[in-house]
């Protein structure tokens, strides 16, 4: 059945917005009568050239129609973009250094070590610390957590009667230990010293048989 529509409501169908309420729609055979219908109307009609079809939806009560319109193509909802990968160590320390409050005592241990034997080293050697920390735990020949290697005894010369002393948590050299502690734990960036479980300062020669793997800032790294 096709329905003739006054101009008077063509145009206010046209700019109106929200709710509207059609007083009659009349068609051939006089004022049409209350029940519910789906009425599409005509792009023409509505001046909508090349514009997404708009449906009106009809609900009648007696002889008053309300009509109410929608977008049938709506744009469907579009996703948050994901954070771009870091291209180096620098980039994902910063993306990690925000948050130093709160820590497990894994990563409160091994971020003490990284700040205690490594503060005054690049981020390159601060990793390279951090993964002899992970690697030792994982070797079955130390301690199985984090802080039981580092307060493992005659391991660590910062370590006094098998604790840890107090960091001053607000240094920037300890924020950066957290966030290297973070990414080694996580394994988000290789070292140059993957597989060491040893390390000494370069100033002392304790003539190690262990094999030699890589020369980080003021540290030499074995396997």
């Amino acid at each position: 059945m096709r329905f003739t529509i006054p101009a008077a409501l063509a145009a206010a169908l046209c700019f109106g917005a929200g709710t509207l309420t059609v007083a009659s729609v009349s068609n051939a055979a006089g004022t049409l009568p209350g029940y519910n219908q789906t009425v599409t109307l005509p792009d023409m009609a509505l001046g909508l050239q090349q514009q997404p079809r708009l449906e009106a939806a009809v609900v009648t009560t007696d002889s008053t129609l309300s009509v109410g319109t929608q977008n049938s193509q709506a744009n469907p909802a579009q996703s948050a973009p994901e954070e771009a990968p870091a291209t180096s160590l620098a980039a994902l320390v910063e993306q990690n250094d925000e948050n130093v409050s709160g820590l497990d005592p894994e990563t409160q241990c091994l971020a003490a070590a990284i700040f205690y034997e490594a503060r005054s080293e690049s981020q390159a050697g601060k990793l390279a610390v951090a993964r002899v920390v992970i690697n030792r735990s994982e070797s079955g020949r130390f301690p199985t957590s984090l802080c039981g290697v580092v307060t493992q005894p005659s391991q660590f010369s910062f370590v006094r009667g098998g604790r840890i002393p107090s960091v001053p948590t607000s240094a920037h050299a300890w924020s950066e230990s957290v966030a290297i502690a973070r990414i080694a734990m996580e394994g988000a960036w290789k070292s140059q010293a993957e597989g060491a479980l040893y390390f000494h300062a370069r100033r002392v020669s304790p003539g190690w048989a262990h094999q030699r793997l890589a020369q980080i800032d003021n540290h030499i790294f074995y396997r």
